[in-house]
């Protein structure tokens, strides 16, 4: 499987992570298999976060891969996860990134992976009563402990991580970021740049441009979806073009339509990191190919337009 680095934390990943936000679907057997499948293939980085399946996700995972503190596995596996969503009785109240917050919700991670460190984490989504002193406090607690070895967000834009790097003098690794040929106004705005049309709204703050010159790790979530959790475009009859196009690019490389693409996002030149989300291990082996493919231009520009962004 090829590799990537991950921002300038050392870490070389596949260029793919393995989402576990519906690992909760899945019963053990199951989850045994998918999981155990992705490792065969090289996709050894799991991304998690707290509240998916409410922490479920998170223990299923350790179960179903026989995880503990002694397991030799821990040390061949890259495990992510992320905080900052509070929840009650199963609904959103609000965003967190309190220091005790931060905190205690590792400490909770931990215990249901059955690890006693994370190689990364992340703030998932920004909260608006953030103190970025305060969670450069978090930080550096929990590093100075060993509970965690490298920090990312989620949905940031650049002023708001240059904000963070004020007071964690540590690089910030990872950007979540949604991301998609149906979803991608991160690349679009900057493709229209001084124009007087919507595409040219410039949604991010030049996240992208700042990602790229900080050496910070964009992780694409949603990479075969568009809107804000609407559904996947790949065989959608709303996106009749884009599949075409995906079909006949797939083809021409063996891929399948969704992983031809996953290959558009890896063609990008900063690196970028989808999150798969399936939890099939026959379509995660799919996806798992369009490591092996680099797009032509053509090919790659074919496929932004047939998803109905325009070039100027």
């Amino acid at each position: 499987m090829k590799t990537l680095p991950i921002g300038k934390t050392g870490l070389e990943a596949p260029v793919l992570a393995v989402g576990c936000m519906r690992l909760n679907t899945l019963d053990k057997p199951l989850a045994e298999r998918f999981l155990k499948t992705a490792i065969e293939l090289g996709l050894n980085f799991f991304d998690h976060a707290d509240i998916y399946g409410g922490g479920v996700c998170e223990s299923l995972f350790a179960e179903a891969l026989g995880l503990s503190l002694s397991s030799d596995l821990r040390e061949k596996i890259i495990l992510q996860s992320k905080c900052g969503i509070e929840t009650r009785d199963g609904h959103t109240i609000g965003y967190n990134h309190s220091k005790s917050y931060i905190l205690r919700s590792v400490d909770a991670i931990l215990k249901r992976l059955k690890t006693d460190y994370l190689d990364l984490l992340v703030l998932h989504r920004p909260d608006a009563l953030t103190d970025p002193e305060e969670v450069a406090e978090a930080f550096d607690n929990l590093k100075s402990a060993g509970k965690v070895h490298h920090f990312g967000v989620s949905n940031q834009n650049a002023a708001q991580i240059a904000l963070l790097q004020k007071y964690w003098a540590d690089p910030i690794a990872v950007n979540q970021l949604q991301l998609s040929a149906a979803n991608c106004t991160l690349i679009s705005s900057g493709i229209n740049v001084n124009l007087q049309n919507d595409a040219a709204i410039d949604r991010d703050g030049s996240t992208l441009d700042y990602c790229r010159l900080h050496d910070i790790t964009i992780q694409a979530w949603s990479p075969l979806q568009y809107g804000f959790f609407k559904g996947t475009f790949i065989g959608s009859n709303r996106f009749p073009e884009l599949n075409a196009v995906l079909e006949e690019v797939g083809a021409a490389h063996s891929l399948s339509p969704a992983a031809a693409a996953i290959a558009w996002l890896l063609r990008h030149p900063a690196g970028i990191q989808p999150i798969t989300g399936t939890m099939n291990p026959s379509h995660l082996r799919y996806l798992a190919a369009a490591a092996d493919v680099t797009l032509s231009r053509e090919e790659w520009y074919a496929i932004y337009m047939a998803a109905g962004n325009q070039l100027p």
